[in-house]
């Protein structure tokens, strides 16, 4: 009897595990979105003056991350030496940078619910780089699905409002350069998270051990980029003359530092496209808080996008989190689309 009630307890608990990923993922990065949109897309002082040093708040993140990883690592009494070659760190460091310098680049040509709603293809490149790097195997529903979201996001890319118009530039906000920039996110975001899950299962390592050294890598890239482009002086004297600015960048940093914990907690638990079925889930949240804040205006396409991407996701994170038993009824449904669809053909 006790042997048949430990699947269950088991189930129970990875249940939980996956309501605190998901509780902890939405929370911060909704936070993290709206902070990173303020700092990128509002003016600062009496001259309006906008922020525009990317790699300077990358470079924040990652310091306030690596630091705390560090005494994370010191207080539980954990060796800080590496479990892998530092190379591969280092590998998942430079993605991470080009994945976030993209990302704050791109809100200098899109909107952030654009952004937002083109982040829900995370799932298509993390299944590529799932198939290149780990030699996954995905299920028929997994690709339907990924297909799904990506004609949710060109509705909702196709479609935009014509009055959003971004500070940088003086058409339309969704340029053919503020599009590369999401692709190249997507891109190496993809990689970043599939590399991430690859080093959970191939060395059995700390979380703390893995973000103390990636995010370590990606201080000293930062930090170099920086003195490289001449922005250092420029980002810190601007900081300086706002004392505003300042305070967003403390709380975005303190922010980014607790949501790098809850996904690297999620990839080593469920996996990379587990975090990249979360991520996508949190969007229709976000892009509520930045059209309310910011006054972004939708066009009735991209409601149709959004809603369509957002109703799909939940049931799908919760095939992934519960195992098997879900399965049949996910399959089910799946079959009942196909038949509706071949009935309204037919009429």
């Amino acid at each position: 009897m006790e042997a048949a009630a430990a699947p269950a307890v088991q189930k129970e608990n990875r249940f939980w595990k996956g309501v605190l990923a998901v509780v902890g993922i939405m929370t911060t990065l909704v936070i993290y979105g709206v902070l990173q949109e303020k700092i990128m897309r509002v003016p600062y002082g009496a001259d309006k003056e906008y922020f525009k040093y990317s790699l300077f708040l990358v470079f924040c993140n990652r310091i306030t991350t690596s630091a705390v990883s560090a005494g994370a690592l010191l207080a539980s009494k954990k060796a800080l030496d590496p479990v892998a070659p530092v190379y591969k760190y280092c590998l998942i460091s430079v993605s991470n940078i080009l994945t976030t310098t993209c990302q704050y680049e791109a809100l200098k040509y899109v909107s952030f619910p654009v952004q937002t709603l083109a982040k829900c293809a995370k799932m298509i490149p993390v299944m590529v780089w799932g198939t290149l790097i780990m030699q996954k195997r995905y299920r028929g529903p997994d690709y339907l699905l990924a297909f799904l979201v990506t004609v949710g996001c060109s509705f909702f890319i196709l479609y935009p409002v014509a009055s959003d118009i971004s500070p940088y530039s003086k058409g339309r906000e969704n340029t053919v350069w503020g599009v590369s920039l999401m692709m190249g996110y997507l891109g190496f975001d993809g990689f970043t998270s599939t590399f991430q899950d690859k080093l959970f299962r191939g060395y059995n390592m700390e979380i703390h051990n893995q973000i103390f050294y990636t995010t370590l890598c990606s201080c000293i890239l930062s930090l170099a980029g920086l003195i490289f482009q001449g922005h250092l002086p420029l980002a810190i004297d601007f900081v300086r003359r706002h004392n505003d600015c300042f305070f967003d960048i403390v709380l975005l940093s303190t922010v980014a530092t607790a949501s790098q914990f809850f996904i690297s907690y999620t990839i080593r638990t469920f996996g990379a496209l587990t975090f990249a079925t979360i991520m996508t889930t949190r969007q229709l949240v976000s892009i509520m808080l930045s059209c309310v804040w910011f006054s972004h205006p939708l066009s009735w396409q991209q409601w149709i996008g959004a809603v369509s991407l957002n109703l799909k996701l939940p049931f799908h994170f919760f095939v992934h989190i519960l195992g098997s038993s879900i399965n049949p009824v996910y399959n089910m449904l799946i079959r009942s689309l196909f038949l509706v669809l071949s009935m309204q053909k037919a009429s």
